[in-house]
């Protein structure tokens, strides 16, 4: 993408002020955000097109990148910190192992933990 996403004076945050149709010419003037996606620098983007292309199939990523699967795995959460969804992953990894604490302790009996765990996948 070629949209600069920081200042080149400053490194601030950009805004896009006007919008314009490339056809009948209306243009719309305001103050807009960039999307996060829009945000990513060139190699996060490279990165993302990648694991979309291979469906996020690790072993394919390693192959056409040319990275081993730690690396892999290190710049997928790299790229979900940046795009702030690591921490959604955190979070479902802790109510994850709270379940499994309560049946350990016989606080839940095995078949309420199966299904507070198959919620927290939907």
């Amino acid at each position: 993408m070629n949209i600069p996403n920081k200042c080149p004076s400053c490194d601030g945050k950009i805004i896009v002020t006007e919008l314009c149709c490339d056809e009948c010419k209306t243009s719309i003037k305001g103050n807009f955000e960039l999307p996060e996606l829009a945000c990513l620098n060139e190699e996060d983007e490279r990165f993302l097109q990648v694991f979309l292309s291979a469906r996020g199939n690790i072993k394919e990523m390693e192959r056409c990148l040319g990275i081993s699967y730690p690396t892999v795995k290190s710049r997928l959460e790299a790229l979900l910190t940046r795009l702030g969804l690591g921490q959604l992953q955190s979070e479902a990894k802790r109510r994850r192992l709270e379940i499994v604490q309560k049946l350990e302790k016989g606080e839940i009996p095995a078949q309420e933990a199966i299904k507070l765990l198959n919620n927290l996948e939907r």
